[in-house]
Parts: C-alpha cells; sequence; structure tokens
C-alpha cells in the first residue's frame, strides 16, 4: 500500500465517524481489514466500551471470504448475547464491497439490524 492510499482511507474514516456514532440503544460495529485477518467489533462510543468482539485469528485455513463470514456470525452471536439488537455499521473507511460486505451481510443475517 502506498502512503496516499492510507491517508485516502483515513481521511474517509474521519469523514464516516462524524456522523456515525453508537449509543447504548444502537451501538457502533466497526470493522478492521488486514491483509491477512479481519476483525469486528460492538461499540458503545458514550462509555468508551467494547460490548463484543470477533476476528479471524484461528480461522487461517479458510478462505478470506468464509472469514469474514464465520466473523460475521460470531460477532452478532456475542453481541446477541450482550444484549444488543440494532447497531449502527462503521466500514471504517473500507469500501462496502468483498470481505466487509459478507461480514456485514452475515451479522444481518445472524440476527442484528442495521
Amino acid at each position: 500500500m502506498t502512503v496516499k492510499k492510507v491517508e485516502r482511507r483515513i481521511k474517509i474514516k474521519f469523514r464516516i465517524r462524524k456522523s456515525v456514532n453508537g449509543t447504548a440503544e444502537r451501538p457502533r460495529l466497526t470493522v478492521f481489514r488486514s491483509n491477512k485477518q479481519i476483525y469486528a467489533q460492538v461499540i458503545n462510543d458514550l462509555e468508551g466500551k467494547t460490548l463484543a468482539s470477533a476476528s479471524s485469528l484461528g480461522l487461517e485455513k479458510l478462505p478470506k471470504m468464509e472469514q469474514a463470514k464465520k466473523v460475521g456470525a460470531l460477532v452478532a452471536e456475542k453481541a446477541k448475547a450482550a444484549g444488543v439488537e440494532s447497531v449502527v455499521f462503521d466500514r471504517n473507511g473500507y469500501l462496502y464491497h468483498g470481505r466487509v460486505q459478507a461480514l456485514a451481510d452475515a451479522a444481518r443475517e445472524g440476527g442484528l439490524k442495521f
């Protein structure tokens, strides 16, 4: 990745975060995607607490799209256990495409409402 690509994502990320905030009623589901892994967290921004999290660590044998689907289903399951029904989706500056979209779709299928 070039520096311009990273800077572009960070600018988009801050632009998104101006309007997307997690509350106690609707926490924020944020995604971080690296070249090898994908991570998801459900965050209450008012208290600064992570309510649920999941990652693809330990799923390296699966293809990346399958990893994203598993992580989405897992974070939805953990969020439901924590009492969260609906969330605000934060794509974190990434395009809503590929692994990010697969994670979001799996979380929706797991019972979270966006």
